[in-house]
Formats: C-alpha cells, structure tokens, sequence
C-alpha cells in the first residue's frame, strides 16, 4: 500500500518522459508547413498571425482555461512533442505545464519562452516622479519574481512577434517571417495609439486599480496607472487571501473612495463580489480579459480585440 504514496510530480514527469521518447522521432517539418504549439489563446493568436498559411498552430489551452493551474493531456503532451516551434509564455505563468515544457526541451523541442525576453517588470509596479521604475521598497528590480502578464502591453507583444520571427526563420528560410513580424507589430502599436486616446479623459486621480490578481501591472506600466492592491495577495493566482487581508482591503478602498473591483474572465470573481456587496451598491465589479481570449465572434477573440476590449471597460469604469 506504500506505493499509493508515490510523489505526483514524479509520476507525471514518468509519464510525460515516456511519451515523448515515443513521440521525439516524429518531429520533422511535413508537408503543411512549420507545426507551431502555442500554450495559451493569445499566444496562439500571434502565432497564427506569424504563420498565416504556411503552417499549422495548435494551442493547449482552451478558451477560458486559468494558465496558472491547466494541465496538459497525453495528446498535447505528444504535440508539443512533435512541434517545429513551442511558444510559451514563461516566468511561471504556466505552472501546471512547467515539467511538460522542461521535459520537452530536454528531448531537443525548441521552446520559446517569450516573456523572459520582453523587458519583465516586478509585481507591484510604482512609478516615481521622473517616470522610473521602482518596486515597493523603492529599489530597482532584479528580474527576481518577475510578473508573467506581459501580453497587456501590446509593445511588448509587437517584440514578442519578432522574437517568433526569429525562431520560426530559423525551422524554415523559405517565408519572410519577419516582414509579417513587424506587420503584426505596426498593427499593436496602432491599437497602442488607440488605447492612449481611449483612457486619455481618465484624470491621474482616478487611475488607481483594484484587482482580483496581480494581472494588470504592464497595462498600469505602460498606461500611467497605479495597482492600489489586489484581492490576491500573491504572485501566483494559485494562493488564498486571509480574511484579515481582505478587511485590510476593504479598509483602504473605502479610504481611497475606490468603487471598482477589476476581476478576470478566467478566474472565479466570488471574492470579488463579496467585497464589493461588503462596500455596497456603489461598488462594481468589472471583468477583463487578462489570461485568455474569448469566442470566436466576441470581438476579444483576438490579442488586438481583447486589449481593445479591456480599455474600453476601463475607461467606461473610471470615467
């Protein structure tokens, strides 16, 4: 009976080794073109941007699916196996993917960690008067616990597709894969532009966010707003708040006049809510897209939609 106590990790590290030892001799280029394996909806989107008809993408995750805890199937274990190029947002955003990706790796997949690459700011992000970069306790950062959410700044996004271009020149010399790169990159600086004018009657008074996780803080970053605190106190949206967190929460958006809770699509906003009847019926609780796309037809199916998406709710918020 002993053995029913075998440590999970190193059973799926087993299993996932197994299949793609079965699976590693299958990796070539076929006849469709390049295979590309994105973890998430957005990631998925800027690839298929990149790939267009020379290629096939697949994503892991479905519409919906929180990155932080979703859990690969043997099947998309053995794609990522036989994939061309794996794009992968890193900086433990993908959590329950992590022995997947290592393991991946480690049998000769080339896997792109994006995030790593884009400029990666701390959790809590303030900004001094001249405009810099500092963590909470006013010392610049070490890229030590650095915020995975970098697709909320459609710049670094624009960098991100480039960095694709790279890899993807790399599998197949055949495609001006950077020309479509900094095509993509034209259009995200345009909806750059957009979002500027969008949040542009916003007064720096008003643009203070609460949130349910850490997620906004390049959208702050890049748009001149402020993260007053989140209902998860955590880096990982896997964690609990305390309930003394909650009242300590609570205290301050009622200090601070706040009357918007920012919450997630892909994450339950019960906590959210319950703070916000707590606060009263001044109190809304607005929800964003911040770790996947939507339907097709929604409009927030694409990277571009979505971003445009959340801004339009922000403003519409906060004015």
């Amino acid at each position: 009976m002993r053995n029913l106590g075998l440590n999970k990790g190193l059973v799926l590290s087993a299993v996932v080794a197994l299949v793609l030892t079965a699976c590693g001799s299958e990796r070539d280029t076929g006849d469709d073109g390049v295979t590309v394996v994105a973890t998430t909806t957005i990631l998925g989107d800027l690839a298929a941007n990149l790939v267009g008809d020379d290629g096939v993408v697949e994503v892991i995750m479905p519409v919906g699916a929180d990155p932080h805890d979703f859990q690969a199937s043997s099947a998309q274990v053995a794609a990522i196996s036989r994939a061309d190029l794996v794009v992968a947002n890193g900086l433990g955003l993908e959590e329950g993917l992590e022995d997947v990706l290592d393991a991946a790796v480690a049998d000769g997949v080339t896997v792109l960690q994006v995030a790593p690459l884009l400029d990666p700011i701390p959790f809590s992000v303030e900004h001094d008067e001249e405009g810099e970069i500092h963590d909470e306790e006013g010392e610049s950062h070490d890229h030590e616990g650095d915020d995975p959410h970098v697709w909320l700044d459609p710049l670094r996004m624009g960098d991100a597709a480039r960095f694709v271009a790279r890899e993807l020149q790399a599998i197949d010399a055949t495609a001006d894969w950077m020309a479509r790169a900094d095509a993509y990159s034209a259009e995200l600086a345009a909806l750059d532009a957009d979002v500027v004018q969008m949040l542009s009657p916003i007064p720096p008074d008003r643009r203070r966010l609460v949130t349910n996780h850490g997620a906004l803080g390049y959208f702050a970053d890049r748009y001149d707003f402020v993260i007053v605190d989140t209902v998860i106190p955590a880096a990982s949206a896997l964690a609990d708040p305390s309930s003394e967190e909650l009242a300590e929460l609570i205290a301050v958006m009622e200090t601070e006049q706040l009357n918007v809770i920012f919450a997630d699509t892909t994450m339950s906003s019960e906590l959210a809510e319950a703070m916000a009847a707590e606060l009263g019926e001044a109190v809304e609780v607005v929800l964003l897209y911040t770790g996947s796309l939507d339907e097709p037809g929604s409009g927030a199916d694409t990277l571009i939609g979505m971003l445009r998406a959340n801004a339009e709710r922000i403003a519409v918020a906060l004015n």
